[in-house]
């Protein structure tokens, strides 16, 4: 070491306070500390010997505390012998000390051929009489050599420009890498070695994408890991990350991931459109004065639904030619309040209320009854019909002429699904079983629709991607973004034409209303389509109790801090009544429970029809065929005896009916 200056110097580890960080932070200081630290990691000043920059990535210099003296660590440092510079001998490295040896005075660099005196510090080559001044030596250490906190060891520039794969971003990149020689690698690509330990993706985006702390550069990203975060998607590309050694840049506490390249997107192809659903600004592409009409998804609440906001006239006017209702008694117009009697011929009914737990489902429709007007069974002799029906579903259209699942032939409208078991039928277009009013081909037994998809519009907007209208098309093998499952057949969906990856399922876009209400919260809860700022614990389903994948759709109360399933929003009644599957929509959200079977052949006691539960053991068929599945009747739509233990699948009383 060599030392030039009057007073002490002190050496400086400018990564010491982010180890330490790293190490000791606990929850309640990370967020005051995290602009410090990147003030800290920006951090730059001029080296008083090479008059180059001392930055992060030197990582180790001196300072001197009485008169701001600041030196690089392999300036101060500098070595007796350098080899890297004369290609042929060793240089020796000699100070003011013997500059009496030399024969003149002023000297040239071979290098920078500038002249020099003899109280200048330089490297000699005594064998091929070789000079390099001081300065150029140490910029060459300066760019070949940088600590980089990836790797344990230091990490050296490769002087030829190479076409590689980068290992830090995956990518190919050319120009200049540099790459571990004790290791035989890892080789990182300069733009990448060079990019910030801690950001703000809004700085590095254009505020296209923006999130509320700094991201920390992360070098790996363990499967192990990714499984416990349910395998979460980048949150500007939405593609996974596929190599568990790649870097990427986070933020634990929100479980915000995002590739490498793709948080400093800023000059990246797609950030012109920006395909990402949901999480950046994405370019709105339509005019309001086009598209007068455009639905905008999701509706309001549960009690909301495609045929309110087509059939509701508010001064009573009628828009469609309708058939008469079947049913087999007569039917009222309630148009006031009924929750207490006020004719002999009308029971006091009570509305849909989840916060009481009161489930009232229209009859034709199928989604809550919150208000009237509707009508109501008016029937005298026979109490345990519970026939309800909102007022718009009585003015669905008798038939459906030249409709786009179904060009061949009329559709008639039924009250219920003629040949079908109970009424029960599998919509075509949204696969969901239903008791509703259907529309359905007489010439044609398996094209059966319900009254929601049969008036699905042409074009939609959704809150899950935003400014973009989306197309009702007919395809297959696309993804659902919401409830991340692949439609595998020919079906209908909502698509983006301008981002070609985004589609939605009709009934994840029409059934997930845009707050929902459950006797777990007080509070109404709404939709989150990502994983909750400042919510770094795991998330579980306040109603089934099960965790939670944030990396789907949820409902979150941002007050009290509860979330449950999209899939068990419904379950009101009673909590064992959720779904099996925890994504998208309840699969039961188009059957209205209950109702008896009678059929003595079946069993001898009237059999109720409702959703199966756990209590409710094993099916009764002898020749079930979903006996030895794990769940047997629970989750399952069943007929079960309320005076005995008998109970069974929809589809075994079915075969035992017939």
């Amino acid at each position: 070491m060599i030392t030039e200056h009057e007073h002490p110097l002190n050496l400086i580890d400018l990564w010491s306070e982010q180890l330490q960080h790293e190490k000791e932070r606990e929850e309640e200081d990370e967020e005051s500390n995290e602009d410090e630290f990147l003030t800290k990691q920006d951090f730059k000043c001029l080296c008083s010997r090479c008059e180059e920059e001392i930055n992060w990535f030197h990582r180790y210099y001196y300072t001197c505390c009485q008169c701001g003296y600041s030196i690089h660590n392999f300036c101060e440092e500098l070595p007796e012998k350098y080899k890297d510079i004369c290609h042929v001998h060793p240089v020796y490295f000699l100070g003011e000390r013997n500059y009496e040896e030399r024969n003149y005075d002023q000297w040239i660099c071979n290098i920078c051929r500038c002249s020099y005196g003899p109280r200048d510090l330089y490297y000699h080559c005594p064998q091929c009489d070789f000079d390099v001044h001081v300065k150029c030596a140490i910029k060459r250490q300066q760019k070949n050599i940088i600590y980089h906190p990836s790797h344990e060891h230091p990490l050296v520039r490769i002087p030829k420009k190479l076409l590689y794969e980068c290992d830090a971003c995956g990518m190919e990149h050319k120009g200049v890498f540099y790459h571990c020689p004790q290791c035989i690698g890892p080789f990182i690509h300069s733009h990448c070695a060079f990019q910030p330990k801690k950001l703000r993706i809004q700085h590095y985006t254009n505020d296209f994408f923006s999130h509320i702390h700094p991201l920390d550069l992360s070098y790996t990203f363990p499967k192990e890991e990714q499984e416990s975060k349910f395998y979460p998607l980048c949150r500007v590309c939405r593609q996974a990350f596929s190599k568990e050694y790649l870097w990427i840049y986070k933020c634990e506490k929100c479980r915000y991931y995002t590739h490498l390249n793709c948080a400093t997107s800023r000059n990246e192809p797609f950030m012109s459109i920006l395909t990402s659903p949901g999480t950046g600004k994405i370019i709105k592409n339509y005019e309001d004065a086009e598209h007068p009409n455009l639905l905008r998804l999701p509706f309001p609440d549960p009690s909301f639904s495609l045929l309110k906001h087509l059939f509701f006239k508010k001064d009573g006017s009628t828009t469609y030619k309708t058939r008469d209702i079947s049913h087999q008694h007569p039917l009222t117009l309630v148009d006031g309040d009924i929750t207490t009697p006020t004719s002999s011929r009308i029971k006091p009914i009570s509305y849909h209320d989840p916060m009481k737990r009161i489930q009232l489902l229209c009859d034709g429709c199928v989604r809550p009854i919150t208000s009237w007007p509707i009508y109501v069974c008016a029937n005298e002799e026979e109490e345990h019909c519970n026939f309800v029906l909102h007022e718009w579903c009585s003015r669905l259209p008798a038939e459906l002429i030249d409709h786009p699942a179904h060009q061949q032939h009329t559709l008639i409208l039924h009250s219920k699904a003629p040949r079908q078991f109970f009424g029960v039928f599998s919509c075509n277009i949204c696969s969901l079983p239903c008791n509703g009013f259907v529309y359905c081909c007489m010439e044609c037994v398996d094209i059966i629709i319900d009254v929601e998809c049969a008036f699905l519009p042409k074009e939609i907007t959704h809150t899950s991607h935003p400014n973009h209208v989306l197309s009702r098309v007919y395809q297959s093998g696309f993804l659902c973004r919401i409830c991340k499952y692949t439609e595998s057949g020919n079906n209908f969906s909502f698509s983006c034409h301008t981002c070609n990856d985004f589609h939605l399922h009709t009934k994840c876009a029409l059934f997930i209303p845009k707050t929902t209400m459950n006797k777990c919260d007080k509070h109404p809860m709404k939709p989150s389509y990502f994983p909750i700022e400042n919510h770094k614990s795991d998330y579980f389903c306040e109603v089934c109790e099960r965790e939670l994948n944030p990396e789907r759709p949820f409902y979150h109360c941002r007050d009290c801090m509860q979330s449950i399933h999209t899939t068990c929003a419904p379950s009101i009644l009673q909590y064992e009544t959720y779904d099996r599957y925890s994504g998208g929509v309840y699969k039961f959200v188009n059957v209205k429970f209950g109702g008896t079977y009678n059929n003595i052949e079946v069993h001898p006691h009237p059999l109720s029809f409702v959703q199966g539960i756990e209590d409710d053991g094993e099916c009764a068929s002898n020749d079930c065929y979903y006996r030895y599945q794990p769940y047997n009747l629970q989750y399952s739509m069943i007929f079960k005896c309320l005076d005995c233990k008998f109970a069974v699948h929809y589809e075994c009383c079915e075969r035992m009916s017939s």
